[in-house]
């Protein structure tokens, strides 16, 4: 990890401090919800449908009744009314949005394999599973429709009533000039169908939620693997028709995320229901199968695209039509995915004139599709960066000149599509990733190569990304169901030593020192002398959580303001300490003192100490330390940046082996350059993985055959390239830190890069396009067809 160019120096900001939770995590003292154990618990199991489309003729519950240790057996029937509908958060606008009832529990019909119909408590979690087996459900399996494309043809099987065509909705953006208009004056349009395959988001903790009900003051509360935890309890308290305030949710350690610990699912509603039925805990975790069925998965477009171009290589419209397949229900963010962050972003780093794209969202008999990992971002940087390579192979140009000549040299830039691009050098930090990476090197390398016979490829991707994602005035005009501001408060003890409460919920990126670090930075101390306190609704204030990257730029701002809040208190109470003006207290540091006296100070401490002893405060100053900070960006963010993949194809076996991988990011200021890199990292094997092993693959009939790491592959250390991480800095005028988020950059860069690189080892062969994931049997079969193998 490197920096090309530093916004500015600081003194905790910038440094690669090391993690706070790591210790304890990797010495085995995390606390997951698998790990909690309360006197007296009960586990649940879940009878989940085999089919993926039938009719429920009946349930028979009396065997699992009869296993000792069953403590009840519960289905459909007797939890409706008990449980309400799992509901949809993004109530799209403008697109004639459709959406079904999802029940908890399966009452009359199932519509995908995997879908809970009963559920089992027992005094042990084998007995339970035990007694999943022992339920007799009499099934009327009817036909079912898995691909979008067939489910919106006339006489496919319909999943919901009232929704024709299995259409949720159709959402339309048409941006900047007509693109038929475009298209002629440009000369040329090139057409490519694109396939952005299925994903299952794979994070290493399963979900899992134990519930605990106080039948003596009504409180329910629940330890859940969710990304946010006040949004859940405020759709449980919907769900169960328990007062919001009578719920308690907790996020303890959780084992990642990436986007599928967002939703609201059937599960913790189930669990919070039998713990209130029961008048005991229960706890259920999934199985790692369970996992791939019931949790959302991602992606899964089928996109036509036109793009218009002239003859020296400038783009100069985009048209896509979009199938966006949904699943059997909308989850929580669904119907926002495929849209708002996905076709917003279909002009990308690029001058071009005319973007219209028309999505419609298909319901099909599979697991329910949600945001993952990048979500709508890197379904659009495919689209552009595939395109760009289309466009230089057919008018026989090099891939880095077409996107020399399209590229918007710097922000601020308002784009096509009417987002405002806050800041950035992108033709420069497109020329360093070049040089970095010894693009015309690998060039020179690539032509001998092919004289040897052998298949080297060189890929570009360039990509920008909406994120920071808050403000509430764009998230409500859009049918979020919420703002999306982040809450903080910073409060300083007696003793100096601060506590933070921020409304985001970290589960493995790191915040804690993040957090401290920025803390740190606006009030002098060391990072040491920071706690940070999230994941729990009992002690800290409503907040959205995490996802978007947009913990640090939104949390992070909200936490940056509170101290400085805190800082301007405390230089009041300073002044009336030093006896002396406010305006002519100086702050270094941690210490305040007269300006022209600098031997005359008071350090933060003893601040501190003052405002709680109300010692001297100053007329109209509260006792105290602390600032609450309710914070609404004005913008998103917009970190860009440009990788570049070198990959060698074996022409034997089709098998792709990555050579060189250069990432140059600028994601505005780097809170934190050790964490930072781990985001590119991880982010960079995750895109790697769609372009090169990861699809969900269900059979005609809706069985998921990827149901477990035997059958779906994500990469292992053997096959992790090492990723040469590279920063430029230029800060975001929309937050107080100048960051721009990291999370997701590197998945939304890396797919297109290592696709591009693998389509260009081929290209001398006349090899067009390959849809993921590139498998060396996709590979070599396109070998076999041009006579090469």
């Amino acid at each position: 990890m490197s920096f090309i160019h530093r916004a500015r120096e600081a003194r905790h900001i910038g440094k690669p401090v090391k993690r706070k939770e790591d210790p304890r995590l990797v010495t085995g003292r995390g606390l997951y919800v698998d790990d909690i154990k309360l006197p007296g618990m009960l586990y649940a199991a879940f009878v989940r449908s085999p089919y993926a489309h039938a009719k429920i003729k009946g349930i028979d519950v009396s065997k699992a009744q009869k296993i000792p240790g069953v403590v009840g057996v519960f289905t459909g029937n007797d939890l409706r009314g008990k449980i309400g509908p799992i509901p949809t958060g993004w109530m799209l606008t403008g697109a004639d949005l459709k959406v079904p009832e999802w029940p908890a529990v399966a009452y009359d019909r199932v519509r995908f394999a995997g879908e809970i119909v009963a559920v089992v408590v027992a005094q042990d979690p084998y007995v339970a599973r035990d007694a999943v087996d022992a339920v007799e459900v009499d099934y009327e399996p009817l036909p079912a429709v898995v691909r979008s494309e067939d489910a919106i043809k006339p006489g496919a099987p319909q999943l919901h009533e009232g929704v024709p065509n299995n259409v949720a909705f159709r959402w339309r953006l048409r941006g900047g000039d007509d693109f038929d208009e475009v298209a002629r004056k440009a000369g040329r349009v090139i057409r490519q169908r694109m396939i952005n395959q299925r994903l299952i988001p794979s994070a290493m903790e399963p979900r899992g939620a134990v519930a605990e009900y106080n039948r003596y003051t009504g409180e329910l509360t629940m330890w859940i693997t969710t990304q946010n935890p006040h949004v859940h309890r405020l759709f449980l308290s919907g769900i169960l028709g328990i007062p919001e305030n009578k719920i308690r949710v907790i996020a303890p350690d959780v084992g990642g995320g990436f986007g599928s610990k967002i939703p609201v699912y059937p599960l913790e509603a189930i669990v919070g229901r039998m713990a209130i039925e029961l008048g005991r805990p229960v706890k259920y975790v999934e199985t790692r199968r369970e996992n791939f069925m019931g949790t959302i998965h991602g992606r899964d477009h089928v996109e036509d695209v036109e793009v218009a171009v002239d003859g020296e290589g400038n783009v100069h419209g985009i048209r896509v039509k979009t199938l966006a397949n949904m699943g059997a229900y909308l989850s929580t963010a669904a119907p926002g995915v495929p849209t708002i962050l996905f076709g917003t972003m279909l002009s990308g780093p690029y001058k071009i004139r005319s973007v219209d794209v028309d999505v419609i969202g298909v319901f099909t008999n599979t697991t329910p599709v949600d945001a993952y990992r990048g979500a709508g971002r890197p379904e659009a940087t495919y689209i552009l960066e595939r395109v760009m390579d289309l466009v230089a192979r057919e008018l026989k140009l090099d891939p880095a000149e077409v996107r020399r000549r399209n590229m918007i040299p710097e922000a601020p830039y308002t784009a096509v599509t009417g987002l405002v691009y806050d800041s950035g050098k992108y033709l420069e930090v497109f020329e360093r990733a070049l040089k970095i990476a010894d693009y015309e090197g690998w060039r020179r390398r690539q032509e001998e190569a092919r004289k040897e016979g052998r298949l080297i490829g060189i890929g570009i991707s360039s990509y920008i990304e909406m994120c920071g994602i808050a403000p509430s005035r764009i998230a409500r005009a859009t049918g979020f169901g919420m703002g999306l501001w982040e809450s903080a408060i910073v409060r300083i003890h007696p003793s100096g030593k601060v506590t933070v409460f921020t409304g985001t919920s970290p589960h493995g990126q790191g915040e804690d020192i993040a957090f401290a670090q920025i803390v740190a930075e606006e009030l002098g101390i060391s990072p040491e002398d920071v706690e940070v306190v999230h994941g729990d609704t009992a002690s800290v204030q409503f907040g959205l959580g995490t996802y978007g990257s947009r913990t640090t730029p939104v949390g992070g701002g909200a936490i940056a303001l509170a101290a400085r809040r805190v800082r301007e208190k405390a230089r009041k109470i300073a002044a009336a300490l030093l006896e002396a003006r406010e305006e002519d207290v100086m702050v270094e540091g941690s210490k305040f003192y007269v300006k022209g006296v600098p031997e005359k100070f008071v350090t933060l401490q003893q601040v501190a100490l003052a405002a709680y002893t109300a010692d001297k405060l100053p007329p109209g100053v509260e006792p105290g330390l602390e600032a609450t900070v309710f914070y609404d960006p004005e913008n998103f963010t917009f970190p860009y940046g440009t990788h570049i993949a070198v990959v060698e194809v074996d022409r034997e076996t089709g098998a792709v082996k990555i050579l060189r991988y250069v990432a140059v990011d600028d994601a505005g200021v780097i809170v934190n350059p050790m964490l930072a890199e781990g985001q590119v990292i991880g982010g960079a094997l995750q895109g790697i993985a769609q372009a090169l092993y990861e699809e969900a693959v269900y059979d005609a009939s809706g069985n998921l055959l990827t149901a477990g790491f035997n059958d779906y592959l994500i990469p292992t250390a053997k096959e992790a390239p090492k990723i040469e991480s590279y920063f430029y800095e230029t800060p975001s005028p929309h937050n107080p830190l100048g960051v721009k988020g990291i999370g997701e950059t590197s998945t939304i860069a890396s797919t297109p890069a290592v696709v591009n690189a693998v389509l260009d080892a081929l290209a001398h062969l006349d090899i067009r396009h390959i849809d993921m994931p590139l498998l060396p049997n996709k590979i070599y079969s396109a070998l076999r067809e041009k006579g090469v193998v």
